[in-house]
């Protein structure tokens, strides 16, 4: 089992900038790929970013790619987003999540609780 805390989420305006941690905790963190999922209210889960175990490999969503930045420090069992420039359409419960594989889709095995970003126009 992996488990998975979200933080750093809050209230801005459009065009600030937000850090979220996941933290992880259970299995050995550097041997799972991890993502960034969000989830707006009456819409479904959608993927926003992936690293892989090793932070070598990275892939973004069109819709965030050039703002959003993900990251990992596997010393410290954490993967960050750094999300600049925000939008209103940013807003969303933000999940992490981890797999064995480097996944672009939300079929990862682990997830943790969300954290709640809103962005005003």
């Amino acid at each position: 089992q992996v488990q998975l805390v979200e933080s750093g989420g809050g209230l801005v305006q459009a065009g600030d900038s937000l850090r979220l941690s996941c933290a992880a905790s259970g299995r050995t963190f550097s041997n799972y790929a991890m993502g960034w999922f969000r989830q707006a209210p009456g819409k479904e889960r959608e993927f926003v970013a992936t690293i892989s175990w090793g932070g070598r490999t990275i892939y973004y969503a069109d819709s965030v790619k050039g703002r959003f930045t993900i990251s990992r420090d596997n010393a410290k069992n954490t993967v960050y987003l750094q999300m600049n420039s925000l939008k209103p359409e940013d807003t969303a419960v933000y999940y992490c999540a981890a797999d064995r594989w480097t996944r672009v889709n939300v079929n990862y095995d682990y997830w943790g609780q969300g954290t709640q970003v809103t962005v005003s126009s």
